[in-house]
């Protein structure tokens, strides 16, 4: 990419409400970006270890890009094993198995390589591989006790985030129970974000990740525990995630729109490090849990209801968005995202049976970033969220005909 982009241009017209007097700031790792720095995965591995693991997932086999990072590897004089058995979602069961690989292997190096389920799972991995017990054991911060192994987070998709953050999100296999563990300790040590990697994807992949990445912008904006530095990645990643947009929306082959996007997300990452998530990502992951929904619609269809909910209770969260969207409410320009993208604006569509409403507020006030909302959220507040959102097409096909 020819451009330079500087944070006071992306940043422009920052206003917040309140001061500062105290934060703390993780940028995680060093971040390599450009067309084709796949190319260099060798140089820099050979940087952090000799016996690599890479952990990954059948479709990114498929496409033929493990086969290029070995490649890369190889060449540098590392011995690689290829672990491509992550699931969607990973859960304990597959981070058992990717640390039963990774011990026979004698591994000393993990690159995890594909969407955010590639790069969780090696992060699963390696708090068991290197301080051992349980997923369960290392839920919230900071609990690893022992040092960790290098990690490589080489991102596939523009989505996650999860190459500039130091959580994990893994699922327990019989409780459905989503976890999150983050350790700095657990952070990539490099992220390597080459955009030609994204032009593989499917176009639903493309929409449910992009969308992702936005929800993840939007919500560490307006989080209690933000500061002015997180929330200027916020908007950064929103500016950069916009303007991507609009080029993939008419060239899904534009590389500079595919760059931006993955630029996005991965500042949108650092951002959800510094301040976390909130009443959106609380309500999707029920939705996935019991549901089967994938994460990017679960979220997408949750967003503008959480935007509207959050307005309506917060002058300082509606002042925060229209520095995202000063032409329009945010609310209805991400319903009109997810229309341009095919996805879902209702709860019905998806099949979710109203009745189950009850059951998934108790457990969406349950989930650890609803407590970062800016405004409170216990179950009564998530069951108006998804009895708002059940029947949200409906809704808008009555007003457009009346």
């Amino acid at each position: 990419m020819s451009e330079t982009l500087s944070v006071e241009s992306l940043c422009s017209g920052l206003r917040v409400p309140g001061e500062i007097l105290s934060m703390e700031h993780a940028p995680c790792g060093r971040v390599v970006f450009g067309c084709g720095v796949l190319d260099r995965l060798g140089e820099i591995a050979r940087e952090f270890g000799q016996r690599p693991l890479v952990v990954t997932d059948p479709g990114i086999r498929a496409a033929g890009i493990v086969e290029r990072a070995q490649r890369a590897m190889e060449q540098a004089g590392l011995t690689v094993r290829i672990f491509d058995e992550v699931h969607e979602n990973p859960t304990t069961e597959d981070v058992a198995r990717c640390v039963v690989a990774a011990r026979e292997h004698g591994t000393d190096l993990l690159v995890g390589l594909g969407g955010g389920s590639s790069m969780d799972a090696a992060k699963g991995c390696n708090f068991l591989l290197t301080n051992g017990g349980e997923i369960r054991d290392y839920l919230g911060r900071e609990k690893a006790t022992k040092p960790m192994l290098p990690l490589l987070a080489i991102p596939t998709t523009a989505g996650t985030g999860s190459e500039c953050q130091s959580f994990a999100l893994i699922s327990d296999a019989e409780t459905h129970q989503k976890m999150a563990c983050g350790d700095k300790k657990a952070a990539a040590r490099v992220a390597l974000l080459d955009p030609e990697l994204t032009l593989t994807q499917p176009a639903a992949v493309t929409a449910h990740t992009a969308v992702d990445a936005v929800s993840h912008a939007v919500e560490s904006l307006v989080t209690l525990a933000g500061t002015d530095l997180s929330r200027a990645y916020s908007i950064g990643a929103f500016r950069l995630l916009a303007a991507g947009l609009d080029g993939v929306w008419r060239d899904a082959s534009d590389i500079r729109a595919r760059a931006r996007l993955q630029l996005g997300a991965a500042m949108a990452g650092i951002a959800i490090e510094n301040s976390m998530l909130g009443a959106a990502h609380a309500a999707a992951n029920p939705l996935t849990a019991h549901n089967g929904v994938v994460h990017g619609v679960a979220v997408g269809i949750m967003l503008p209801a959480v935007v509207r909910f959050n307005r309506d209770g917060s002058a300082e969260a509606g002042e925060a968005y229209v520095q995202l969207r000063p032409d329009r409410d945010l609310d209805l320009w991400l319903e009109d995202m997810l229309e341009e993208f095919g996805m879902p604006l209702c709860l019905e569509s998806e099949g979710i049976p109203r009745e189950s409403i009850s059951q998934l507020a108790r457990e969406a006030a349950q989930q650890w970033t609803a407590q970062f909302n800016p405004v409170a959220a216990g179950e009564a507040e998530f069951a108006a969220l998804f009895d708002e959102v059940w029947g949200r097409r409906e809704e808008q096909l009555r007003a457009a005909g009346s």
